[in-house]
């Protein structure tokens, strides 16, 4: 079966180009990248057409910035692959990531897979790291070691079943990543020996937009539901929590990191809520 791996792109300049060249390594050679710049206003497009790729089928799509959701659905419209791949620019891969990760696809096992061998590529850095404590994580890795062997997110999946969900819905914000599996009523499978690394935001600015995007997605409830979330992060609250958890984590910064990302939070929601922004 051909592979077509997509990364959607938007201010990736920093790391576009580790994330290709960590494909180019990998074992299997059989696959084609599909990278779609969602509008970018840093220098992404620029590096990726400045490199030279040999190793690979290699095309550079672009759009509007209209958000991951729908980059990713132009990928795939224009992907030849029976197997669909979907990976982040910041992230990066061992050698066989590739072959593992749709190793059970092509054994006929499942119709799609995940990794839960993923783990925090910048650890050195301060906001990284804070990252990951905010959202109950280990230290080093992208998820704790109860993560179940079935999710909702597809890194890969069968074309075939990607078209029959008529793909990812672009209107739900930050998780419409899990609209595969609503639509099709099935959750992707763990792929033993897949393994990446993933960098979290490696600086205020960074925290500050992603924790923005995050929060921009449907909650439960509706209406009370991002009530609740508009309080959870109000500065008062973010304010006692801040100093609550720097303390115990023992890391002073942290502070400063939970009044950031607070702030895109709410942001965020109110963003979503008062004007269906679901982009970045």
């Amino acid at each position: 079966m051909k592979v077509s791996v997509i990364i959607p792109v938007y201010n990736e300049e920093k790391n576009i180009l580790d994330c290709i060249k960590s494909l180019s390594k990998q074992t299997m050679k059989d696959f084609e990248v599909i990278v779609v710049d969602d509008g970018s206003i840093d220098g992404s497009l620029a590096a990726m057409r400045n490199f030279q790729f040999s190793n690979f089928n290699f095309q550079i799509l672009e759009q509007k910035h209209k958000g991951a959701g729908a980059a990713r659905n132009l990928g795939a419209r224009n992907a030849s692959g029976d197997i669909l791949v979907f990976v982040d620019a910041d992230m990066t891969f061992d050698r066989n990531f590739v072959k593992m990760l749709v190793k059970p696809i092509t054994k006929r096992k499942t119709i799609g897979t995940f990794s839960k061998e993923e783990y925090l590529a910048n650890p050195d850095n301060i906001w990284a790291r804070c990252w990951n404590y905010n959202r109950g994580l280990p230290p080093e890795a992208m998820h704790p070691a109860s993560y179940p062997d079935a999710q909702k997110v597809f890194r890969a999946i069968l074309k075939p079943e990607f078209d029959k969900a008529g793909g990812f819905d672009e209107n739900v914000g930050y998780t419409d990543d899990y609209s595969l599996s609503d639509k099709l009523g099935e959750k992707a499978v763990v792929a033993k020996g897949a393994v990446s690394y993933h960098k979290n935001p490696d600086s205020l600015k960074t925290v500050f937009v992603h924790s923005k995007w995050m929060a921009k997605r449907r909650y439960k409830l509706w209406g009370f539901g991002y009530l609740v979330g508009l309080l959870r992060v109000s500065p008062p609250l973010s304010f006692g929590n801040a100093i609550i958890k720097s303390v115990i984590f023992r890391l002073p910064l942290f502070f400063v990191f939970k009044l950031v990302s607070d702030l895109g939070q709410f942001i965020g929601i109110l963003e979503y809520v008062l004007y269906g922004k679901t982009s970045k």
